[in-house]
């Protein structure tokens, strides 16, 4: 082993210093675009820092790694522009480097600008369906883009080699059945792409929508190309298919606006005065600091034999606070019928029949 090892050493006695001499330079060319990056950054990290706005830290940070990871490649072709057996080397791996640098810095930009935009749509204020709408298309957005730039760049690697350029023509060539097989494989995952892109164009739901699916209540929490993540009021999250929201019927509540109408009803007795009770219920409703003050009506809706039905219609500026308005309104109103009028509550009325009941025997007559 010595000896063929002494042996290896005398062929290539000149080889070997060539290839640390090219490894020595690589990475002192990496090493200064490493650092020439860090400086730019600094610098510009810096400068971000003293502006008010957050678009400008969004993209530093985005573009610091792949910019990083771009330049040092950069340095290495411009060593390899002297060098040829590193130029050699360099060839060979350009193909799946480069796509995938540029892909990535791609991305970056994209979702740096996504998240730039979506610093300006801001959800928190009151009236925000003109940002939910926004955020909404620029999140789908986001998503098919990246898709798609993925796509192509794996794509470009892949082509960069000679053995699978060959088969892809070859398959390409002789298409057929198989593109029908893989046509139909593909058609699930090909639907959940289309029906993504369709409900970022029609807006059957947007983040933050309040809406009702499959018997659950909760907001739109994430919508992807897939699926949709629903945010259900005690915490647990619902994953409902894309296609579930175009091709099936749901509720959403918060379409057009987040203001809605809400009720309490009161089972009362068919001899209880009404009057009071209304009086009483907008006193309560205009004392409550979650009524909108647009809508407060007290009707009745129904009769029985031994009640009546008593709508409380109220309104708040969206569902949670509803909830809450008709919570306070059903403990007030309750309370005060109790503390003030207990017979008004519905009760059930029978007719005992006493024996020898001269009354009671006259009307059981028969004529």
């Amino acid at each position: 082993m010595p000896d063929r090892l002494s042996q290896f050493l005398d062929r290539n006695d000149e080889l070997i210093p060539q290839i640390l001499e090219i490894l020595a330079l690589a990475g002192a060319a990496m090493l200064l675009a490493w650092l020439l990056h860090w400086l730019v950054f600094r610098g510009l990290h810096r400068l971000a820092r003293s502006s008010d706005s957050a678009s400008d830290d969004i993209v530093l940070r985005k573009l610091a790694r792949p910019t990083r990871y771009a330049l040092m490649a950069l340095a290495i072709v411009l060593v390899a522009r002297e060098l040829p057996v590193l130029a050699a080397v360099w060839e060979k791996v350009a193909g799946f480097v480069m796509p995938a640098l540029v892909g990535w810095v791609v991305i970056a930009v994209l979702h740096a600008f996504v998240e730039t935009m979506a610093l300006k749509a801001d959800i928190t204020v009151e009236d925000n369906l003109h940002a939910r709408r926004k955020r909404t298309k620029l999140s789908m957005f986001r998503r098919i883009a990246t898709f798609v730039v993925v796509f192509v760049t794996v794509g470009l690697m892949l082509l960069s080699i000679p053995g699978v350029r060959d088969v892809g023509l070859t398959l390409v060539a002789s298409a057929g059945l198989a593109g029908l097989a893989v046509g139909a494989a593909a058609q699930p995952a090909l639907r959940s792409l289309i029906a993504g892109v369709q409900v970022a164009a029609t807006e059957p739901i947007n983040i933050d929508d309040v809406v009702i699916v499959e018997g659950e209540w909760g907001w739109i929490e994430e919508i992807r190309t897939t699926h949709v993540v629903v945010k259900i009021w005690d915490e647990r999250r619902l994953i409902v298919p894309t296609t579930k929201f175009l091709e099936e019927p749901f509720q959403n509540w918060t379409k057009t606006t987040a203001q809605l109408l809400g009720t309490v009803f009161l089972y009362l007795d068919p001899t209880a005065k009404v009057g009071p009770i209304r009086e009483e219920f907008e006193r309560q409703v205009k004392a409550n600091r979650r009524w909108d003050g647009r809508v407060q009506v007290v009707q009745v809706t129904e009769t029985t034999r031994d009640a009546k039905e008593v709508r409380l219609l109220m309104s708040a500026k969206d569902s949670p606070t509803l909830f809450d308005l008709r919570c306070d309104i059903r403990e007030g109103i309750t309370d005060w019928i109790t503390d003030n009028c207990p017979e008004a509550w519905a009760r059930t009325r029978v007719l005992a029949e006493m024996p020898g009941d001269a009354k009671a025997e006259g009307l059981l007559a028969q004529p």
